[in-house]
């Protein structure tokens, strides 16, 4: 689970550990996260062409991370909800949980980490480093 931080740096290793950990299979979702008062107005039509962009960005680096083809898709607006369904409807058994870091982040604030865990699954929660160049710009997120 990624948006603006796909395909940074902190999530590479966090998938390349887990991949030198045993077998498993990678499948990123990107929220559909739409931005400024679509969020509040429309949220179901906006957000889907940035995280497109982010997802199709990401899932080159992470397959190389990987050593693996990484698969992916647009989720939910709702990260919460986005984790729920490709849990539900790919039955994976943990999850990757990349956030821009804490001081800044929406999903951290919404403690989406431990909602997730609540779910039953283990969960690794990544931040980029303050340096981190690889961050997607604003522009192409939701």
């Amino acid at each position: 689970m990624a948006n603006r931080t796909a395909a940074t740096p902190a999530l590479l290793e966090a998938v390349r550990a887990r991949s030198l950990a045993g077998p498993a299979r990678f499948h990123l979702v990107v929220p559909a996260t739409p931005r400024g008062l679509h969020r509040v107005t429309d949220p179901e039509d906006h957000g889907r062409v940035e995280a497109e962009a982010n997802l199709h960005a990401a899932l080159p680096l992470l397959s190389v991370a990987a050593g693996t083809p990484v698969t992916g898709h647009v989720g939910d607006a709702n990260p919460l909800s986005a984790v729920e369904d490709a849990v539900n409807l790919e039955g994976f058994g943990e999850v990757i949980i990349s956030t821009l870091r804490t001081s800044i982040s929406r999903w951290t604030r919404l403690d989406l980490p431990n909602k997730v865990r609540a779910l039953g699954l283990p969960v690794t929660h990544v931040e980029p480093d303050a340096l981190d160049a690889c961050i997607l710009p604003p522009a192409l997120t939701g």
